[in-house]
């Protein structure tokens, strides 16, 4: 192992610069060449990449989002895709590659083992927490932090006006910001992928709430549930009381990470380098109970039933917190 490349894939998240920091740094520190890879498995097949250096990560620890950019690539999903994205890595002379993203970046990485024994090691980079293998993903803290702010300031305004606000939050499939806010933000209700609902029952506890002198009420909901401005009308229509929809959208991809996900990010950073070094491949690095723990993509990518587990937990106490 003498040059290895490093890529951000997938949908953003804070903290992945301090990932990109801390793999180039310790790869250096190690006697390794780095190549950094712009925009993802894209830049991969295009061959877009430049040495990195020390000096290349400086005062990046602190930025959200990622200077290697990232996107998603429909090209790489297709077998052609893949052997122009082998091709590159022949042509730099890379002999591994580090992919900071999520469950799609794991796969495709995954899918790259398998077809041309790429030897690569995967970071977990997504505000969803949804990676089985790592108690925490990359930027999962610092996008819960920047949605308990925005519905701190919310109850203030719910407070002040009597009112219902419905927040809805990211997460299409996993429930992680969704019920770590409600808890966190004292949410009357959360709506959440997989958790059916039923707006009737929610409605008839609005209206006995008012009847008891509770006046105002703050309903988190998934993206992947339903849209705000939908659970909104629906409210009105059956209570009749004031209610207004906040979409948080991807501000909460944005800002400056954590010191959580600075220290997560620096691990798991040099984590995955010496990984690299050891000749480990086709998995990920995570932290489980703050020990590293080495993870097959196939089994990172599955679902972690401790943490389905653990959320209906959290959410039957946001119910019992709220009354």
């Amino acid at each position: 192992m003498k040059k290895i490349g490093v890529l951000t894939s997938g949908g953003d998240a804070p903290g992945m610069n301090a990932a990109i920091r801390s793999v180039v740094r310790c790869a250096i520190h190690n006697g390794l060449e780095v190549k950094g890879i712009f925009r993802g498995y894209e830049g991969l097949i295009n061959n877009e990449m430049k040495d990195m250096s020390a000096r290349s990560v400086s005062n990046i620890l602190s930025r959200g989002g990622t200077v290697l950019k990232t996107s998603r690539s429909e090209e790489f999903m297709t077998k052609e895709g893949r052997k122009k994205a082998f091709d590159t890595i022949k042509k730099n002379g890379l002999d591994g590659l580090i992919i900071i993203g999520g469950n799609g970046s794991f796969q495709g990485a995954h899918v790259l083992w398998q077809e041309f024994k790429v030897p690569n090691i995967g970071i977990p980079g997504t505000i969803d927490n949804d990676i089985n293998g790592s108690d925490y993903t990359i930027g999962s803290h610092t996008a819960v932090n920047t949605a308990l702010d925005a519905i701190d300031k919310i109850r203030d305004t719910v407070t002040s006006m009597e009112r219902i606000y419905v927040v809805e939050v990211m997460g299409r499939k996993d429930p992680f910001i969704a019920i770590t806010v409600g808890l966190a933000g004292g949410a009357e209700e959360v709506l959440f992928p997989p958790h059916e609902y039923n707006l009737d029952d929610m409605c008839d506890e609005i209206v006995e709430g008012r009847k008891k002198g509770k006046v105002s009420w703050i309903i988190v909901v998934s993206e992947g549930v339903a849209k705000a401005t939908d659970i909104v009308a629906k409210i009105k229509e059956k209570t009749n009381f004031s209610v207004r929809p906040v979409v948080l959208g991807h501000t909460q991809r944005g800002g400056s990470p954590t010191a959580f996900d600075r220290v997560l990010a620096s691990r798991l950073g040099c984590d995955a380098v010496e990984a690299l070094i050891k000749g480990k491949s086709d998995a990920m690095v995570g932290i489980v109970s703050h020990e590293l723990r080495i993870t097959p993509y196939e089994e990172a990518c599955k679902e972690d039933k401790e943490k389905t587990l653990l959320e209906e937990k959290m959410y039957k106490l946001t119910k019992i917190l709220a009354t």
